[in-house]
């Protein structure tokens, strides 16, 4: 009898959610901790000391690596690279991820492995797709150059990883690749729940394509658009693949990134203090960006 209360008991336990549901939270929240919370706030420790890879003991020197930062002309590069290449890239994402929506959400033969293959950018490791594009705008073997210069558009080649504008447009370029089809999923998750009344109600009225786009379908996926901006921009701003693979920041710091330079900085140059310091900046950047979207988002739900 003893055993089959224990039992019951048992199962009583387990069926209450006060019970459960920190059980089925616990291993996400050690997760975080242990992969988010932990380096955070190392990071900031180590940002106010003078740790080096050469010398671990622990200093504080308040703000002074803060400082450092701040005066220097590659971290001020880095900043500006990357809001430049994360706005310009979630611009594109957007209008390239909608229109992809909206030829996905219609009914033709081979939808589905049109689908598939659309998904495949996204399910290619970073690094795997960045060695690929690596090869694609090589200096010498480029496929592309050699396309351009079968067609009579082209003389030589265009050196896309060693001139400035070049460097930048393709590290765009690869971000936009893999970030589209995400975008595109979440817009037609939008998109599907559009109800199809005001669809049928707004031809019967006789709006045409354009007038049902701007007028229906884009305030309607207003809020899913913004969720899908905030992810983008999310992944680009914070992604040190892309420039690391194709450029290493190069030419002349003209693709340097926070977080590539907080690499270099704290790892490869062993000042782990400043590269600290440097990859600190990008939390409040983040911070607003979220916040900023959020909020969009929850007035776009009253409106």
């Amino acid at each position: 009898m003893s055993a089959v209360r224990a039992t019951r008991r048992r199962r009583y336990l387990f069926d209450r959610d006060g019970v459960l549901a920190p059980m089925m939270l616990l291993p996400s929240v050690v997760y975080i901790v242990a992969l988010v919370a932990v380096p955070f706030f190392l990071a900031i420790a180590y940002s106010l000391s003078d740790v080096t890879v050469g010398d671990p003991s622990f200093d504080y020197v308040g703000l002074r690596n803060f400082r450092a930062v701040l005066k220097d002309p590659v971290f001020r590069r880095s900043l500006t690279n990357s809001i430049f290449i994360t706005a310009v890239t979630m611009v594109l994402v957007l209008v390239l991820a909608k229109i992809l929506a909206l030829v996905l959400t219609r009914d033709f033969r081979g939808k589905w492995g049109v689908r598939f293959l659309i998904l495949l950018p996204w399910t290619t490791p970073v690094p795997l797709a960045a060695i690929a594009w690596l090869w694609m705008l090589d200096s010498l073997f480029s496929p592309i150059d050699w396309t351009l210069r079968r067609l009579g558009l082209l003389e030589g080649n265009l050196h896309w990883l060693g001139n400035s504008k070049l460097a930048v447009a393709s590290v765009i370029t690869v971000q936009v690749w893999r970030i589209v089809p995400l975008a595109a999923v979440i817009i037609m998750a939008g998109l599907a729940a559009i109800p199809q009344d005001i669809n049928d109600a707004a031809e019967v009225d006789g709006a045409g394509f354009w007038r049902k786009l701007f007028e229906i379908t884009i305030p309607l996926t207003l809020p899913v658009t913004a969720v899908a901006t905030l992810f983008g921009a999310v992944l680009v701003f914070t992604d040190m693949s892309v420039v690391y693979v194709l450029t290493r920041g190069g030419p002349v710091d003209a693709t340097q990134i926070l977080p590539t330079w907080a690499f270099f900085r704290g790892i490869q140059g062993g000042d782990l203090a400043q590269g600290a310091a440097v990859a600190l900046f990008l939390f409040p950047l983040l911070l607003a960006m979220a916040v900023l979207i959020l909020r969009s988002v929850r007035r776009m739900e009253v409106l």
